[in-house]
């Protein structure tokens, strides 16, 4: 299948200053991603806070403007696209937040919530024709058409959820970007959502980033994983390859940490230290400070470790892993 949303090569920055006088800096969010997602499909970005992920899914997304590199949904550029093009666009790509309470405006009902992106992008259908939809979206999700005249306030937190996920079908996207869209949830609910996610998906043939720092949530509804590190893609793999054999020092200690609901045992590997800063990025590789992998290494391999930056490379299950030494 084809890619509908392709990153190049990717890179965004942001300028910072320390102080009124401070020397600034840039702070490198997304570095050198290249990334196909095929259509139909979901990938799963997968990383600790700080890694970019939320930045990378927002650039590709066209609301974050590339520092290098391009982004493409259905072979075009988005940064050449004039804002009048990019507009119209826009309805086919949408973002599903973390916070569902901060993406509903409280003073709205959820029907004029849900009807406000169909008032925007499809003002040719009559009132009464919105409305219907909205209903017709709200039990889609899960939802009466009694919710409509509700506010956000009177919701639970999966109901909102719900309302956010409606909203962001209401223009027919072909793309959505879920943002940690169950990590503000209970248990319990987490996996009522991400059924519906992974059903809706199915249903009507998204393409679908999932955003999350958990594995575990990942594998539940993801085709393939990506996995980032410092604002960099370090392994990406169908998501049965990375949790029978990850490639990577990273991705293992990450699937350690998921429990083996088949029997299994898995190696608990424990991190060391923090994540570096984007600010001052380690020369070498990001990861060769925690590394456990660098413990058992020459010291002519972990001179290569600290001084040469591993680019992208086939790895055993299929995938691509940035690791001089993985196996």
């Amino acid at each position: 299948m084809s890619a509908l949303v392709e990153a190049e090569g990717l890179s965004v920055g942001f300028g910072t200053r320390r102080g009124l006088w401070g020397r600034s800096k840039t702070l490198w969010a997304v570095r050198n991603v290249t990334l196909p997602l095929e259509e139909g499909k979901t990938v799963g970005i997968v990383g600790e806070s700080g890694c970019g992920k939320s930045t990378l899914g927002r650039a590709l997304l066209g609301l974050v403007k590339p520092s290098a590199g391009t982004v493409r949904f259905d072979g075009r550029a988005l940064e050449a696209l004039a804002p009048e093009t990019l507009r119209r666009l826009r309805r086919q790509m949408q973002l599903v937040f973390q916070d569902p309470y901060a993406a509903l405006n409280p003073r709205l009902t959820i029907g004029e919530a849900v009807r406000e992106p169909l008032d925007i992008h499809r003002a040719d259908l009559g009132l009464s024709a919105r409305e219907e939809l909205v209903k017709s979206l709200l039990e889609r999700v899960g939802l009466g058409a009694s919710h409509a005249a509700r506010l956000p306030s009177g919701l639970s937190g999966g109901q909102r959820q719900r309302v956010v996920i409606a909203r962001a079908l209401a223009t027919e996207p072909r793309f959505i970007v879920a943002d940690e869209p169950v990590s503000a949830l209970d248990v319990s609910i987490q996996a009522q959502i991400l059924n519906l996610l992974d059903d809706l998906r199915r249903e009507r043939k998204l393409t679908l980033a999932f955003i999350s720092h958990d594995l575990r949530v990942v594998r539940h509804v993801s085709d393939e994983v990506v996995v980032m590190y410092l604002g960099r893609v370090v392994e990406r793999a169908a998501v049965d390859a990375v949790f029978a054999g990850p490639a990577h020092p990273y991705t293992r200690a990450l699937r350690s940490a998921v429990p083996d609901v088949r029997g299994g045992t898995t190696e608990r590997v424990v991190l060391e230290g923090e994540l570096p800063s984007p600010l001052a990025p380690p020369k070498g590789c990001a990861f060769f400070a925690r590394c456990p992998l660098a413990k058992t290494l020459s010291a002519e391999q972990r001179g290569r470790c600290s001084g040469e930056e591993p680019e992208l490379r086939e790895a055993p299950h299929g995938g691509v892993v940035a690791c001089h030494f993985s196996s």
